[in-house]
């Protein structure tokens, strides 16, 4: 906690190619990540653009919005129809040069884990990597560092590319007799992100461009993803920004037993708590409706002011 309050303190700022992402004036502010995949299969259908014309009316919408990134993915995490490396930059490459032009103020991210799809993305502009299988390809975080754009290191719990969790477990921290053997998954993602992020630093990605993020459902099942919800202090003490992509994911439908389209509700409680306990971008379907989430919370932090507060004034 900082001294003196019951705030948890927040994660590291983050940077992308010079720019502090989150700031206006003397205030920042939690970071909207507004999702649009070039797939025709993931899981939130809302989130499938295709079609090229409104794919860029969803990137305008985005920024309009309150998103200060976009996160391109052209193959859904899960199961699916195989795409090969020349299929994804198909989708995604030519539309981050699209967006580049169009909303040239709005970030983006590339959602791959090649290195081939994330240097063709880099060359159309992309400003960010989102490794969303932890390195899987060991050479992509070398082609983020020898561009200088920010990456994002993610815990899987070993699984690979588009594969779903079956009975995963963690050994606890301290051995057979530790009481809450779930904190051996807390100690594996700590170290895990750890390791990643200060190699990514070694590649050359400048350390305030590295996101840390637990991912959430990947390599884990809900009891996992609910507890790392719990201990998102102590991955906002990693030293790094932290993401957080909890948006309409399975531990939210699990625990509410709801379908995807059903989850913004489960989605926002769970991002006002990882706000609450210091996460600073936020990957969502829903862009207005986390951004006020993230801006109540920011005011209850006494990061931001209200937006006006006239009550009992005028």
């Amino acid at each position: 906690m900082v001294p003196g309050t019951a705030v948890p303190p927040p994660s590291e700022r983050l940077v992308l190619r010079g720019r502090e992402v989150g700031r206006a004036g003397r205030e920042v502010r939690p970071v909207v990540m507004a999702v649009l995949n070039r797939t025709t299969d993931s899981f939130y259908a809302p989130a499938r653009v295709p079609d090229d014309a409104a794919a860029l009316a969803a990137a305008e919408r985005a920024w309009a919005d309150g998103a200060e990134i976009l996160d391109v993915g052209g193959v859904r995490a899960g199961n699916g129809a195989p795409v090969d490396e020349a299929e994804e930059i198909r989708r995604v490459v030519p539309f981050v040069a699209a967006v580049r032009r169009t909303v040239p103020d709005l970030l983006v991210s590339v959602d791959t884990w090649r290195a081939g799809v994330a240097r063709a993305a880099i060359d159309a502009g992309a400003d960010l990597v989102n490794d969303t299988w932890a390195g899987h390809d060991p050479g992509l975080v070398e082609v983020a560092g020898a561009a200088g754009v920010g990456v994002v290191c993610s815990h899987t719990g070993g699984a690979l590319p588009r594969t779903d969790p079956y009975r995963v477990e963690y050994p606890p921290p301290g051995g057979a007799g530790e009481k809450d053997g779930r904190d051996g998954l807390v100690a594996d993602v700590v170290a895990t992100l750890r390791a990643a992020a200060e190699r990514a630093v070694a590649c050359g990605v400048p350390r305030e461009s590295v996101l840390v993020d637990p991912t959430h459902d990947f390599g884990k099942n809900t009891w996992h993803s609910l507890h790392l919800l719990r201990r998102t202090e102590a991955l906002a003490g990693l030293g790094f920004p932290l993401l957080m992509a909890l948006s309409r994911k399975d531990f939210v439908g699990e625990t509410l037993d709801l379908p995807p389209e059903e989850r913004l509700e489960g989605t926002l409680a769970a991002t006002a708590v990882a706000a609450w306990l210091g996460a600073r971008v936020f990957r969502a379907h829903d862009v207005v409706a986390t951004r006020r989430v993230l801006d109540l919370v920011a005011a209850l932090r006494d990061e931001a002011p209200p937006a006006a507060a006239l009550r009992g004034l005028a």
